[in-house]
């Protein structure tokens, strides 16, 4: 059998390791990550080897030759042109594989049974059996969900993080029958993962998941990196040592002098031709590679050396990757996390701060302190965007140092002379921020229209009429004052889509930025008559003339956090009284508590007014809360149910559009109306896209979220919705209160449990497995339905925090209290069971309404 060794990775995640090599030949235990695999195939008689290759084919040519210094057979295939994706670049060498034949990746350590493997696929008779394995956390990797066959049902390719399913994930080796590359197209870019195995699955072809018992690990980022390290070290991997053991736990090679007086601890392994000096230590877990010399008094608490490095005398080096000929001076410290590139300098009693990445060839000056990388940057959060955009603590995470170089890598991402559209509340943080956000897309040739204190909603009406290729807003977030929330928005108002927060990531954290000349700064323009568009469309889509004789008076409650000037001014001109409420900017933010007392104050200003309803504005124009004539407080679900109610009476056979977790009694009452209710994902621009792209929505959105009405524009608008219903309530002779006693009485509660990050996938995969297929909807997490009912239960992760929502819904009350506990406690338990280490999980019953 031949085996297919893909090697063409750049390890972009693994600079500065692979900025001269390629991520197949970073080394591992003194021996590129290659060799490593090459003894694995020995291992189970595989001996003819093909490498496709792609980043600096040349390195891994001159080390393996013919292959025959290393027991195998080596011939090489190098994309010239450009790369052809894992798929197109094995369908490029098709003549070479006449047989069975294995796929195996370049950048990952393991020591899988691949014979076993085999058996398994040929037994079967599989056309592709993907070697799979379980992991505690899949965000990062293709996840796969197969029958008690092991056939292969589902993939999810990198998953959010409420939509882990499973956790067991495609290792990136496969075992294929030639047959299955006449699938894929002659010298065009395709993948197996994305392209050939979706195709196999549709086309009905046997393909079969092989769960792999043993150790795997994909070295794609530098946590990663040493964590295969110690983990080689510790032989919780089955690798072969390039030297002898000298005794328990230590390895040396050939030509090495150790200085009597040196301590080491064990496990630890010091290569060949080195030199250890008085008085060293040398801590377990440390990774000494050849020709490297360490100075005397130098200590060494788990770095990886790298061959010919040398370490001064006193040098102190902690948990750090140390690169190829690196010179460390005395007394210098290089602590936790950091990377040192190769050929690079750090001087004599200089600090290299932990998780700094410095690039090769680099000097750092005697007495230095290197809080930042050289040369690309400082370091951040392996994702800048969250579930709802980039946010984080005010002026601690998201400082005006940040800003800048987030708007630069947006605007690196947009062509040289891009307009963007930027928009803020009214706090300072958030001028401060805005203004930040506007030097780093000046100085990559981007220019900006300042809308400056807008409304979200106004800034999302207006965006599509300013010829701008998108927009940016800044605020305090809604549901935390001590943090700033960072929108980003497309042409059409609507916030960018994963792939695009993909690409200004990759340029924030490559330092992939536009530098523009002089006379390509960007300018800042001050649109005009912002209000007045926003008023017009705001007109264009309301009855006015049901408003003007509605004789309305509602009162508004801005809780000291949102402009109070546009909202009455357009009222007021349709002969409506709208009386505001704390219409002042509290700089600080209220609390909850607050918050809760200000909705209180407004119920009775409501009674004693004799208004219609009264509503509390918050989120920069976004959200609210609704108040009825009563003074009773309408909101989440039933709010939710409420406007479903208003706008399908007003609209029969119309779609509503409502996240996954919304109560059933939205679809009670479009079956009254003959309407259409469609499910999304928990997040904002779930919710936005779905109401853009699907015909005739009249709504979209929840109590929880806001109120999207598509046809005025994208995003969701307190401010409309108020005026909205004004008009309904006029023309449908109803008050809130009737319209409140009409809505079906559906019991929805919800219940958070804490849940490790490590264990989201193990639960929804548990929880796929152990219920039937004809009663799981995997929107979003995953929903149990007893569709006789429509009682549900819904399991969650949280996007951001670990943690697991539980959400349950019937009409009977005593259902939803014990479906709550029953998952609850196995949630609980489960969590419990994987933190102890056992591997037999809780049982839940089968679910009865």
């Amino acid at each position: 059998m031949r085996a297919v060794l893909m090697a063409g990775g750049s390890g972009t995640r693994l600079r500065p390791l692979t900025c001269d090599l390629p991520k197949p030949m970073v080394p591992i235990l003194n021996r590129p990550i290659a060799e490593h695999i090459i003894n694995l195939l020995k291992r189970h008689h595989i001996t003819e080897v093909v490498a496709t290759l792609h980043y600096l084919p040349d390195v891994m040519r001159d080390y393996f030759q013919d292959g025959s210094d290393f027991g195998v057979q080596m011939t090489y295939a190098v994309e010239e042109d450009q790369p052809l994706g894992t798929a197109g670049c094995v369908k490029n060498i098709a003549e070479l594989l006449d047989d069975t034949f294995l796929v195996i990746s370049g950048d990952s350590i393991t020591d899988f049974d691949l014979s076993a493997a085999i058996e398994f696929h040929k037994r079967n008779k599989s056309k592709a059996t993907l070697v799979l394995t379980r992991v505690p956390n899949p965000v990062e990797f293709g996840v796969v969900i197969t029958d008690e066959q092991m056939r292969i049902r589902r993939f999810l390719e990198k998953p959010s993080t409420s939509e882990i399913f499973s956790d067991t994930v495609n290792t990136g080796t496969y075992i294929l029958e030639p047959s299955v590359l006449d699938y894929l197209p002659i010298n065009e870019e395709c993948d197996f993962s994305k392209d050939l195995f979706p195709l196999l699955l549709a086309k009905g072809e046997p393909m079969y998941g092989y769960i792999a018992e043993g150790y795997w690990c994909d070295v794609g980022h530098l946590d990663a990196y040493r964590e295969a390290q110690y983990d080689g070290l510790y032989q919780k991997v089955d690798l072969d040592f390039a030297y002898q053991e000298r005794k328990p736990g230590l390895w040396i090679g050939q030509n090495t002098y150790i200085d009597p007086t040196a301590k080491i601890e064990t496990p630890a392994l010091i290569g060949s031709n080195c030199r250890i000096g008085p008085r060293v230590t040398i801590e377990a877990g440390t990774v000494i590679g050849d020709n490297v010399t360490v100075g005397a008094d130098a200590d060494l608490k788990r770095p990886i050396l790298w061959n010919g490095a040398i370490i001064g005398d006193e040098a102190h080096l902690r948990a750090c990757v140390i690169c190829r000929g690196t010179r460390v001076d005395r007394r210098a410290h290089v602590l936790e996390g950091a990377v040192v590139g190769p050929l690079s300098t750090i001087g004599e009693e200089a600090l290299v701060s932990p998780g700094v990445r410095v690039w090769p060839c680099k000097r750092i000056e005697s007495g230095a302190t290197l809080n930042i990388n050289l040369i690309w940057g400082q370091t951040a959060q392996r994702n800048l965007f969250g579930q709802r955009g980039v946010q984080g603590l005010a002026n601690i995470d998201i400082t005006p140092e940040f800003a800048v170089k987030l708007g630069a890598a947006y605007g690196s991402t947009l062509k040289p002379g891009s307009q963007v559209a930027i928009s803020r509340d009214q706090r300072s943080i958030s001028r401060m921020v805005s203004r930040a956000l506007i030097a780093g897309l000046m100085s990559v040739g981007v220019h900006v229209q300042n809308l400056e204190h807008t409304a979200i909603p106004i800034a999302r009406l207006v965006i599509p009429t300013l010829s701008v290729v998108g927009g940016i807003h800044v605020r305090v977030h809604p549901d935390r004052p001590d943090y700033i929330l960072i929108e980003i928005f497309n042409a059409q108002g609507i916030n960018i889509s994963k792939g695009q927060e993909k690409k200004i990531e990759g340029a924030y954290f490559k330092e992939d930025l536009r530098r523009s000349q002089i006379h390509e700064i960007g300018n800042v323009g001050y649109p005009s008559q912002v209000n007045d568009l926003y008023s017009t469309g705001f007109t264009r889509h309301l009855n006015i003339e049901a408003i003007r004789n509605s004789g309305s008076k509602v009162v508004i409650d801005y809780g000291y956090s949102v402009s109070g000037a546009v909202l009455p001014q357009l009222l007021g001109k349709f002969g409506c009284d709208a009386v505001v409420l704390n219409a002042s900017l509290n700089q600080m933010g209220l609390s909850t508590h607050e918050r809760e007392g200000l909705l209180a104050q407004l119920g009775h200003v409501v009674e004693a007014l004799r208004a219609n309803f009264g509503a509390q504005v918050s989120a920069n124009g976004e959200q609210l809360i609704l108040v009825d004539e009563s003074g009773i407080p309408i909101r989440g679900e039933m709010l939710t149910a409420l406007m479903v109610n208003v706008m399908l009476t007003a609209n029969p056979r119309g779609t509503v559009v409502v996240p996954v977790q919304a109560s059933s009694a939205v679809e009670q009452i479009a079956r009254r109306h003959d309407g259409k209710v469609i499910r999304t994902k928990a997040n904002p621009t779930a919710l936005m896209e779905a109401s853009q792209t699907n015909p005739n929505v009249v709504l979209g959105g929840s109590g929880e979220m806001g109120f999207i009405f598509p046809h005025l524009h994208p995003g969701f608008d307190a401010m409309f919705c108020m005026a909205k219903l004004i008009e309904m309530l006029t023309i449908q002779e109803r008050s809130l209160g009737q319209i409140r006693t009409d809505l079906p009485r559906v019991c929805h509660k919800t219940y958070t449990v804490r849940c490790p990050w490590t264990v989201k996938g193990a639960l929804m995969r548990h929880l796929v497995e152990t219920h039937p297929n004809e009663n799981l909807e995997l929107v979003d997490g995953v929903k149990i339905v007893d569709y006789q009912t429509d009682s549900w239960v819904l399991i969650l992760p949280d996007a951001g925090e670990p943690l697991v929502h539980i959400f349950a819904n019937s009409d009977d009350r005593d259902w939803v209290d014990e479906s709550l506990r029953k998952y609850r406690n196995y949630v609980q338990d489960f969590v419990e069971q994987h933190e102890q280490g056992f591997v037999e999980p809780p049982k839940v019953e089968a679910m009865t309404s």
